[in-house]
């Protein structure tokens, strides 16, 4: 994200936390105030959203969000589920390297 997009999404958040009305000029003026540079676009795409969708479903949604990481994969049908059979072969490396009679901090 570029850095006025997020010093637009800081100063909505700002406003926010402190129960104030989040507009075009209020986003403008925390930006300004906080020497950025932003094309005059944002503060109103901004502006506009927040009229149409809450914050706190906003920050609620990110919360609940999966962080990093590759997506769960389903379970194949009759099978064990893919994290097992990740944990078996980790496992199954981990012995072979203890066989060979050496090891990272040896």
């Amino acid at each position: 994200m570029a850095s006025s997009e997020m010093a637009c999404v800081y100063a909505a958040l700002i406003l926010h936390d402190e129960s104030i009305s989040i507009t075009e000029d209020k986003i403008s003026a925390l930006v300004k105030a906080a020497n950025v540079d932003v094309e005059a676009f944002w503060p109103s795409l901004f502006a506009k959203l927040l009229q149409k969708v809450s914050v706190d479903d906003i920050v609620k949604g990110m919360s609940a969000a999966p962080t990093g990481g590759a997506p769960a994969a389903a379970a194949p049908v009759g099978g064990a589920a893919p994290a097992e059979e990740e944990k078996k072969e980790e496992e199954a490396e981990e012995e072979s390297d203890e066989d060979m009679g050496f090891g990272l901090f040896d």
